[in-house]
């Protein structure tokens, strides 16, 4: 309370200086439907805040400036990732909406929209009654409407603020206005109350026999786990849900491992949640240590979201949007410049600045060019901001890298010097073909090596069930790990289902691939592709000059 009443004061004093309030996305030939990890990302995961009460001096004073939503509107925590809104939002950029709608217990309220030559940013509120027992919502359809009656899609996030009573979130689209104000419309649809399910399950650690376990209940019709051995003391459990109810795939149906003492047990690793199996399956990867998952008195639960009650009704809110407060500081350039050894011809084609983001478009001479760089930086006359890249839609000779704009002055970005800085390198090599050889295949592991490249590889392999598992691995520190294996049937390839969920750059670097309703006792396998990993390759790029 202190610390806050003497902020106040000092703003107050200081009037002048009131600052206002998932081929390479994943490289097994697994197509992906939904990710999620346990351990959620920061923006997801609740801060703590402070209650505060304002004397009534101040309170007065406050309410008569935007700074009193400021404090009680802390954004911070959702926009972790989103750090280029944060800054504009205490810059006072941003147009304010504060349009509230009221319907069947849950009231909707839009407060800052900002749109720029990148993207529309809505920060909203969703506040249910006191009756609400929920955890969690979720929405049959959220989205913009134009003054053509398309609708828009994009990406949300929303965190449960206590002290507030209500859900913080945001929505974001790449749709941007043609003209400088447009009509626009918010909407939700049905909003669905979640909680949380979890039902024991008599998983045993020690039993390496495939388990299946019979849930029929809430939509979920089976579990299926499977253990297999890891490096480093590690056990990696594989689990396939099937369901009465498609709709239950959405509801982060996961394995939660209990100690004696009820704690969760976490994952050595992080996991990887619904991934389609091949034969509509929801399957589920997380490696553990074998001593934490075997240790006595251990439990094990299938936990899930479950719907509680649905909102059936259409929230909407309509608003007048401008361009005109973001357009300050945003400019266009052409750059059209090669990279250096990456595949496809990739180029950066242009440059696009706005005040709450920069923009990289690579174009490529191939479609869906592998980009092998995983990190990225802006070097914007010394101060670095941390981007990523992103796939464009309905576009597979281009992808965006995007960058948070924080720290920099946006209206003097065009006399600075820009660099684009690429890290850790990551190449994607086509397989050779060259056979491995798998005889007296059975029950039994065994074991084989070979050579792939420069890099030895150790084959481990056996049946399980009536499948057939193959397990590649190498000690290498470059060698990136096996993506796939096939083996021919005549001319047709028939490949091998990856258990082993990666991503490009991670250190997982042991693949395992199953084989189904396998009857053989030799086969010829091949490697499809492979990865190789060098994690302090750097690439800077100029592209701009100081001027």
């Amino acid at each position: 309370m202190e610390r806050i009443e003497k902020k106040l004061k000092s703003k107050m004093k200081t009037t002048n200086n009131v600052q206002y309030p998932d081929f390479d996305q994943m490289w097994s030939s697994i197509q992906k439907d939904e990710l999620k990890t346990l351990e959620e990302p920061i923006e997801l995961r609740p801060r703590r805040r402070k209650k505060f009460a304002l004397i009534a001096g101040l309170a007065v004073a406050l309410m008569a400036t935007p700074v009193y939503a400021a404090l009680n509107y802390d954004w911070s925590n959702i926009l972790s990732y989103r750090e280029g809104i944060q800054s504009a939002l205490e810059q006072g950029l941003g147009q304010k909406v504060e349009q509230s709608v009221t319907k069947s217990g849950f009231m909707l309220t839009v407060h800052t929209v900002f749109i720029d030559e990148n993207r529309t940013f809505l920060l909203y509120s969703l506040k249910p009654d006191a009756s609400w027992k929920g955890k969690d919502v979720s929405f049959d359809q959220i989205g913009l409407t134009d003054s053509n009656g398309d609708f828009i899609k994009g990406n949300y996030a929303h965190l449960w603020n206590e002290d507030l009573g209500l859900f913080q979130g945001y929505f974001e689209t790449d749709w941007v206005a043609d003209d400088q104000k447009s009509n626009i419309n918010f909407s939700m649809k049905n909003i669905h109350s979640i909680g949380n399910e979890e039902k024991s399950i008599n998983y045993n650690p020690n039993d390496t026999n495939t388990q299946v376990f019979t849930i029929q209940k809430d939509g979920i019709d089976n579990v299926t786990i499977q253990a297999f051995e890891q490096p480093e003391g590690k056990i990696l459990l594989q689990s396939a849900v099937t369901f009465t109810d498609a709709k239950m795939k959405n509801k982060w149906v996961r394995i939660k491992a209990l100690d004696d003492k009820n704690q969760p047990i976490q994952e050595a690793e992080t996991p990887v949640f619904g991934t389609p199996g091949a034969t509509d399956e929801y399957l589920s990867q997380q490696i553990f240590t074998k001593d934490s998952l075997k240790t006595k008195g251990s439990n094990f639960q299938l936990a899930y979201e479950n719907t509680l009650g649905v909102a059936e009704d259409t929230w909407s809110i309509e608003m007048n949007l401008t361009k005109e407060q973001l357009k300050k500081g945003s400019f266009r350039k052409v750059v059209n410049i090669p990279l250096e050894n990456v595949p496809g011809g990739t180029k950066i084609h242009e440059m696009k600045v706005t005040p709450t983001q920069v923009r990289l478009i690579l174009t490529s001479e191939e479609r869906y060019a592998h980009q092998p760089y995983m990190d990225y930086q802006l070097d914007i006359g010394g101060v670095l901001l941390d981007g990523g890249r992103w796939d464009v839609e309905n576009d597979p000779y281009k992808v965006e890298l995007r960058f948070e704009m924080t720290g920099v002055d946006v209206s003097m970005l065009a006399k600075q010097s820009i660099t684009l800085v690429a890290k850790h390198r990551v190449d994607v090599e086509d397989g050779d073909h060259k056979p491995i050889r798998l005889t007296d295949i059975s029950e039994k592991p065994q074991i084989k090596t070979s050579t792939i490249g420069e890099f030895p590889i150790t084959w481990t392999y056996y049946k399980k069930d009536n499948n057939l598992y193959v397990e590649s691995f190498s000690s290498d520190p470059t060698f990136g790990g096996v993506s796939q294996t096939y083996y021919l049937d005549h001319k047709d390839r028939n490949y091998g289902m990856p258990l082993t969920v990666g991503f490009l750059g991670d250190n997982n670097k042991k693949n395992i691939d199953e084989y189904k309703n396998f009857k053989g006792k030799d086969l010829d396998i091949y490697v499809w592709k492979y990865t190789t990993n060098h994690p302090d390759a750097e690439l800077r790029v100029p592209l701009q000059s100081l001027k």
